[in-house]
């Protein structure tokens, strides 16, 4: 069965969104909403959902917007905000792992995972296998998760996970944005046959409060600002792969300015791919979700 004639853009469709209160995840919502998405989006808070709720439902008209609340820095959190999903939608037909963040310190989550890990790489994993079966049922359907040109000064730390032994905020980052990309790969890999794909995308380098967590970047990011790209421009990628039908039936990808690139090499590494998603279910205890 083809993907490209089952394809029909995202109206009508459930989108469920992570990293969706500002930036290039709120870009994205509000233009896949004015495309007639169903949009569900995660918020730490309903406070910090208030005003991007009613941005979405601007742009939205008459299609729903949802709410749903978790901390993906939590690996309880994340089970709990899956289950909430599952309650509610029948269907799933986009999945976008965009939350991220990079942190200026070493800190240790209630997982005592290092922090940096597992909101960039162990939530989506998580949350992608808890919602898989779903995904599948609702096929043709789409995982797009965010990745980043700082995957090039990355390295998986499969000896230092914690990073117990040394802690660098951007390599950490850069690591993490690696491991989008293994994951992908690896994802795609286990889905094939089953009308549902997985791409990555690196948005370029775009003017949001990402850099908040850290002095040093938010700095950084003030004195560039006239020269950093707008959150809707980063986003197109994001609205490319979720909607259009020339996406569809491209599995394992990794884009930019909606065009498939090819990573840095130690973003086609199989083997480091296959060893990573191991090491990934065995830090969220996640049971396969393939058959």
């Amino acid at each position: 069965m083809s993907l490209m004639t089952d394809w029909q853009g995202v109206k009508g469709k459930q989108v469920l969104i992570t990293g969706a209160t500002a930036g290039i995840g709120l870009a994205a919502a509000e233009a896949l909403a004015a495309r007639g998405a169903k949009i569900a989006f995660v918020a730490r808070s309903e406070e910090r959902a208030r005003e991007p709720l009613a941005r979405i439902k601007a742009a939205a008209g008459s299609a729903p917007v949802d709410v749903l609340i978790g901390d993906l820095s939590s690996q309880g959190s994340v089970r709990a905000l899956a289950d909430q999903a599952l309650q509610r939608y029948e269907r799933i037909d986009v999945l976008i792992n965009n939350a991220g963040a990079v942190y200026p310190k070493r800190q240790l989550t209630e997982d005592d995972i290092e922090l940096t890990w597992a909101v960039n790489h162990l939530a989506p994993f998580l949350l992608t296998t808890l919602l898989l079966d779903r995904l599948k049922t609702s096929a043709p359907a789409r995982i797009i998760t965010t990745s980043s040109g700082a995957h090039k000064i990355g390295t998986i730390p499969f000896d230092d996970f914690e990073a117990a032994k040394s802690f660098s905020s951007f390599k950490r980052y850069g690591a993490t944005k690696l491991a989008n990309i293994l994951f992908t790969r690896e994802l795609a890999s286990r889905l094939e046959g089953t009308n549902v794909t997985a791409s990555c995308f690196h948005p370029g380098t775009v003017a949001t409060d990402f850099g908040r967590h850290s002095a040093l970047l938010s700095a950084f990011m003030k004195l560039a600002w006239l020269f950093l790209r707008s959150p809707k421009k980063g986003a197109e990628t994001l609205v490319w792969l979720a909607d259009s039908r020339e996406a569809a039936g491209q599995n394992g990808g990794y884009y930019y300015d909606m065009k498939r690139m090819e990573p840095a090499p130690a973003g086609n590494d199989d083997d480091a791919a296959q060893k990573l998603w191991e090491a990934s279910e065995r830090q969220t205890i996640a049971s396969s979700r393939f058959a």
